[in-house]
């Protein structure tokens, strides 16, 4: 794991209100990763596929601090992962994210 993260996209890459999806074969991890940038401004970072069904949180609508799934609408914390409504009864899990001169890095499996 690298101690100054993985560049993954720039802050550019992704519209507010909106996700992209980063591959796990650039991340190393099990689940591709999604980016999702808040109406607030700020990025986040998730394990990409819902824990309910095979949906990508990337292609979800980001807004409040929550992404909603595309699929059946469960709602994540862009902070914590956690589950907000049903039908999802898992969390998933957030990765720590850094925005450095308009360039986002992820530090996957780490705890934000």
């Amino acid at each position: 794991m690298s101690s100054t993260g993985i560049r993954v996209a720039t802050l550019e890459d992704i519209p507010v209100g909106e996700g992209i999806a980063i591959d796990k074969t650039v991340t190393g991890t099990d689940d591709n990763i999604a980016l999702l940038r808040d109406d607030d401004g700020n990025v986040y970072a998730l394990d990409d596929t819902c824990p309910h069904e095979v949906a990508s949180l990337a292609e979800g609508w980001v807004e409040d601090g929550f992404v909603e799934c595309p699929m059946h609408s469960s709602k994540f914390c862009l902070k914590s992962g956690e589950v907000q409504c049903l039908p999802a009864t898992q969390n998933t899990r957030p990765h720590r994210v850094e925005v450095r001169d308009g360039e986002v890095f992820v530090y996957p499996n780490e705890a934000p």
